[in-house]
């Protein structure tokens, strides 16, 4: 049986930022009355967002970490949860995931409270991480003879709304259909799928939208494909402009208008733990993604 964390130090109050129903809450991301303002659109409840693609290096990671950087910079809540075991978003956003650092695992694995693991992001206000360790490798072994092994990311967060606010959770996934994915996918209202404009872009995600329409079918009915967003985009090739048609053809409503270019700003900053806005905000990429997290807000869950 195992034994619960040292507790970590909780995040940062900030009383001036969230106004709380209860004066005693413990800190800043306790439900509020008066939400304050902000340049993007606030959803009516928090949006649950995956993002997924059975293939790899298609700007998976990038592409949660610098849409949840843009829509907490537009003045939202916003919770970034980290699934794949490399901890590539936790590196990307600045905060710890060293060996031992409570995160996900612990999370999923040790159902421990979501707000006692979660770290603030320390370039973004209003963007909090639940960092993913390498201990995440071995998560879905010690899933694999759990009792509601498919539901434990759902249920945490269902504790954590109890009591707590955000506007958008962001989940990023490893690049697999494995458990810890189908926790994602369970836990999400939507999911939001990176393509890249390259050859063989839409290949894994045949199998992915299976994946969808069975966890659909079976476990999640509020599951809806609400967001695909083409990324790597070179416009000097004809190559980028035939997969964008193509992608576009397929999934006509939920492609998002914004593109995100290949950029080297874009691949440079996880290496300084930061964000592309945070890293060259007036960067090509960084504007980008700004326009991307625009729309997704704008347009709302139905994609339309």
């Amino acid at each position: 049986m195992s034994t619960s964390p040292t507790r970590p130090r909780r995040i940062a109050h900030d009383v001036e930022e969230f106004a709380t129903v209860d004066a005693d809450a413990p800190d800043d991301l306790a439900i509020d009355v008066s939400r304050g303002t902000s340049s993007l659109p606030r959803p009516d409840a928090p949006r649950i967002m995956v993002v997924a693609n059975q293939k790899g290096g298609v700007g998976k990671t990038t592409t949660a970490v610098n849409v949840g950087a843009a829509l907490a910079q537009g003045g939202l809540k916003v919770m970034v949860i980290d699934t794949d075991p490399q901890g590539n978003a936790s590196t990307a956003l600045g905060v710890d995931h060293s060996e031992g650092t409570v995160g996900t695992y612990e999370c999923l694995v040790d159902q421990f409270p979501i707000i006692d693991a979660l770290q603030r992001c320390p370039d973004v206000p209003g963007l909090w991480i639940l960092p993913a360790t390498i201990d995440l490798a071995g998560a879905e072994v010690g899933l694999v003879a759990s009792v509601s092994r498919e539901t434990r990311m759902k249920d945490a967060l269902a504790v954590f709304f109890d009591r707590y606010a955000v506007d958008y959770v962001i989940i990023d996934c490893p690049p697999s259909l494995g458990l810890l994915t189908l926790n994602a996918l369970v836990a999400a209202r939507e999911i939001l799928i990176p393509i890249q404009c390259e050859y063989y872009a839409l290949e894994g995600v045949t199998q992915l939208l299976r994946t969808i329409n069975l966890v659909k079918g079976r476990i999640n009915d509020d599951l809806v494909l609400s967001t695909v967003l083409l990324t790597m985009y070179d416009g000097r090739t004809n190559l980028a402009s035939q997969v964008a048609d193509e992608v576009r053809r397929h999934f006509e409503r939920e492609t998002l208008q914004a593109v995100i270019p290949r950029s080297v700003r874009v691949a440079e900053a996880p290496s300084y733990g930061q964000s592309v806005l945070s890293y060259q905000y007036h960067s090509v990429g960084a504007q980008a993604y700004v326009d991307a997290a625009r729309e997704i807000a704008e347009r709302g869950v139905t994609g339309h």
